[in-house]
């Protein structure tokens, strides 16, 4: 009965289930917990190619993942706060640090597991700080990561001995290129090449995959890694695919030749380690320190190329919303009718994102033709507000009753919200900017970082309001009010260091201070119309004071 096919197949599929999951479960647990800062750092971190490298490294290495930092990084150069370049020596960063993730998770430690379970689940459970609770989460999924390769070795014992699977391993080590597909599907799959390359690895080790088949499958597992980034970008700007792009070619293309040589015995693999298992991360690893070495230098070039191979033939963003999810035939049925209008408000609120992350490139080169597109983005904005408040007027219970219920009115409050909100960006924070390029003025370096990190935080603030919409989460509505108070206190603290540089006479500062505090104002007045989603959620359930969120 232990060694029957069935019973083989559900503890190996049990085993990599709990590896795909326990890695993802590492890095949420990075993202919430630290991903404000990891974002502030990831983005400063660009001032050049070695750097930002750099930054991705270790960005990869704390969240697990160079698909995760990709999705950073687009947002970024999406928002025009980093350029291509600094993007595409990131993305390499990146790739080398999920290399060294899965070196460093492969290892044998036995004693560590249960230490990090049991202090995992304790600090999760006992703990009320949120912070913290996602430090218990980041141990029980390491402690969980050690047990599922333990779990996958121990299923992988049969395939030694089993003539079928062996079979099954001689195919792939004689057919590399089919292996190469395969991994490469498989980490596409799983959407995670640390899972995939972990998994390989294992199973090597434990003499169930031939060493070729398994130096082919990770090397596959680099070619998937990087096709999730491109499959999960495709409607971003063209600055965002190229870059994404540019990294699946090098690190696809890459691998391809890596397979060619080894396959045609011209790498000496022996050197990499003692068994099958160790050579196969220590291909991974070498692999992207290679690719790095290689291609940092030729970023420039590199993307000079990707601009003339990938052309921008989508046009300006459109600024129009043309459908519309407000449907009139539902109004006597309340609850589907709530549901349109919040649809509605979702696409106010993805529109309005857009032009918070084209708001600031107006600052650093004024175009007319993009400020046009906000303005028109909003006059679209206050259209659909106004239609939702219209139709929610409307809704009726099909007795014929006249109470809307409060509902109508929380949604109608939020319709408001985000038409202010998008009204400080294509009004005041467009002005803002027309008028520093008529005057001809420059932000001190420390006051345009400290502007664009404001920007970048109120960025996400928009998207976690646009989060709570959708899911009605009453936990990212309590993070979104929480964040409120936060973005209060760091205004007032940049308004403070703003202050200091006046007092210091720096001619830069002196010149912006107007245009610098009104833009402050404006993007915190922006990250309060997006907080005031979470009220209504929040007071619903008594976890709202006066002017404060509850203590519990």
């Amino acid at each position: 009965m232990e060694t029957s096919p069935l019973l083989f197949i559900l503890n190996m599929a049990g085993a990599a289930a709990l590896l795909i999951w326990a890695v993802r479960l590492v890095r949420t647990g990075f993202e919430r917990a630290f991903g404000g800062q990891l974002r502030l750092w990831l983005r400063r971190s660009t001032s050049n190619r070695i750097l930002a490298a750099t930054s991705g490294a270790g960005a990869a290495v704390l969240l697990q993942s160079s698909t995760a930092v990709a999705m950073l990084m687009a947002g970024f150069v999406s928002a025009g706060t980093i350029g291509s370049m600094a993007g595409m020596a990131i993305m390499l960063g990146a790739d080398l640090g999920s290399a060294v993730v899965a070196l460093v998770m492969s290892s044998r430690l036995g004693g560590v597991t249960p230490v990090l379970l049991l202090g995992g689940v304790l600090i999760f459970l006992r703990s009320s700080r949120r912070r913290l609770r996602q430090i218990g989460r980041i141990m029980i999924g390491l402690a969980l990561v050690f047990l599922s390769l333990d779990l996958i070795r121990a299923a992988s014992l049969p395939l030694v001995d089993s003539a079928g699977a062996r079979s099954v391993m001689l195919y792939l080590a004689n057919d590399v290129l089919s292996a190469f597909l395969l991994a490469a599907a498989f980490a596409w799959l799983v959407h995670s090449s640390v899972a995939a390359v972990l998994l390989f690895a294992t199973l090597a080790a434990q003499g169930a995959l031939p060493p070729v088949a398994a130096f082919a499958m990770v090397l596959g597992a680099n070619m998937g890694g990087a096709m999730i980034a491109v499959l999960l970008t495709l409607k971003s700007d063209v600055a965002v695919r190229r870059v994404i792009w540019a990294n699946l070619a090098l690190r696809g293309g890459g691998a391809a030749l890596a397979l060619w040589a080894i396959a045609g015995g011209q790498f000496p693999v022996q050197l990499l380690g003692a068994d099958a298992g160790t050579q196969a991360l220590h291909l991974h690893l070498l692999f992207n320190a290679v690719l790095l070495a290689i291609c940092l230098p030729l970023v420039t070039p590199i993307m000079r190329l990707m601009r003339a191979l990938v052309s921008d033939t989508s046009g300006p963003h459109p600024p129009e919303m043309a459908r519309t999810a407000l449907d009139p035939a539902v109004q006597d049925q309340p609850a589907r009718a709530y549901a349109c209008a919040v649809r509605e408000l979702v696409d106010m609120g993805n529109r309005i994102e857009s032009m918070m992350r084209q708001v600031l490139p107006l600052f650093e080169n004024f175009d007319e033709g993009a400020a046009k597109q906000l303005q028109d983005a909003l006059h679209q904005v206050e259209s659909r507000s106004l239609d939702v408040r219209i139709y929610l007027s409307k809704v009726r219970k099909r007795d014929g009753g006249d109470d809307i219920g409060t509902r109508a009115f929380d949604l109608s409050a939020t319709a408001m919200n985000l038409e202010s909100g998008a009204d400080m960006i294509a009004r005041k924070a467009v002005d803002l900017a027309r008028r520093k390029s008529m005057e001809d003025l420059n932000f001190s370096k420390d006051g345009w970082r400290e502007l664009g990190d404001f920007h970048d935080l109120v960025l996400r603030n928009v998207q976690q309001g646009i989060a709570v919409l959708m899911s009605e989460d009453v936990g990212l509505a309590r993070e979104l009010v929480a964040e409120k108070e936060n973005v209060r206190t760091i205004a007032r603290d940049l308004q403070s260091r703003h202050l200091e540089r006046l007092r210091q006479g720096l001619a830069e500062s002196i010149e912006t201070s107007a245009i610098h505090l009104e833009l402050l104002r404006a993007f915190k007045s922006l990250n309060t119309s997006f907080a005031m989603i979470g009220y209504p959620l929040l007071s619903k359930r008594g976890e709202l004071l006066d002017s404060r969120l509850t203590g519990t």
